[in-house]
Parts: structure tokens; sequence; C-alpha cells
């Protein structure tokens, strides 16, 4: 099954991933990708108890998330790699293609943000750089929970 969601999720590992996401998913694993994260043992014990015991969570920096991509592209688990932002997803895209379609699950607000959807707040140049990474190949939509309607980048406009 390999990788069948990547997410952007300011939240990261939270009860709309895990929940939302993973039980209809019926998920394996999950890759966080974050370098921040990756090298705190104490967030790492945070987010791992926010996850059921059966699956699996992975915590990596863009550089080895790079590195293990082909070993979680064929892992027979279906699992979710998620990002905090939208530069980590670019930059992992960068190094580690393909992804095909990248979900906006959570974007909040913070200032120079301006709404696009209710979970979806985006300055002009973070629109830019996902107008960026549809340009490399890669479809952006927007979606809270898998019962909801993707909502196609062009919309967020």
């Amino acid at each position: 099954m390999s990788l069948v969601l990547y997410r952007i999720d300011d939240r990261l590992i939270h009860g709309q991933v895990v929940i939302g996401w993973g039980r209809p998913l019926d998920v394996g694993f999950i890759a966080l990708v974050d370098d921040q994260v990756a090298a705190s043992d104490w967030e790492q014990d945070l987010y791992r108890m926010g996850v059921p015991p059966e699956v699996e969570v992975f915590f990596a920096s863009v550089i080895d998330a790079a590195r293990l991509a082909p070993e979680w592209r064929s892992d027979p688990r279906p699992g979710i790699l998620l990002t905090a932002d939208i530069a980590t997803m670019a930059a992992f895209r960068q190094k580690a293609p393909p992804v095909e379609e990248v979900n906006l699950g959570g974007l909040h607000h913070k200032p120079g943000r301006t709404p696009r959807l209710p979970f979806v707040y985006l300055t002009d140049d973070e629109f830019k750089s996902l107008e960026a990474l549809e340009a490399s190949g890669t479809r952006v939509i927007a979606q809270d929970l898998p019962t909801a309607a993707a909502v196609p980048l062009e919309a967020l406009r």
C-alpha cells in the first residue's frame, strides 16, 4: 500500500489525523517529517502518546526522510507522511519525488495569513509556494477529513 496520504498540518499528529484519516485508511504507520521534532526525544514521546500502539511512528528530518522514502513507499502497510508546513513538504518532494498529491489539512491563523477555508490560512507567498508545488507535478488539495469534499488549490485563491 505504501504512503497513501501526504499531509501538511501544523498540528502534526492529533485526533483528526489518527482517527479521522488513520482509521478509514487503516494506516499501519505515520512518518512525521520535521527537522526539529526529529532532534527532540521529548517531542517524539509526546506525539507517540497520541497514536495507538498498533500504528508505528517514524520521526525523520527532511534529509533522512528522503533516504527512507523508498522503504516507506514499499511498506505493505498504508502510511501517512506528515509535515507541519509547506516548506518542509516542498523540500521533501524535491528530494524524494514523486509525490502525486498533497493534502492541506490544517494551516491555522498566524500574522500575515488570510483565511482561504476555515482550516486553511495562507500568506500570498505560501500560496505561491503551493502553486510552484503544483507546477512541479504535485496536485494540491485542501481537505480536513476524508468525508469532506476535496478543494482544489485554485479555489483557495
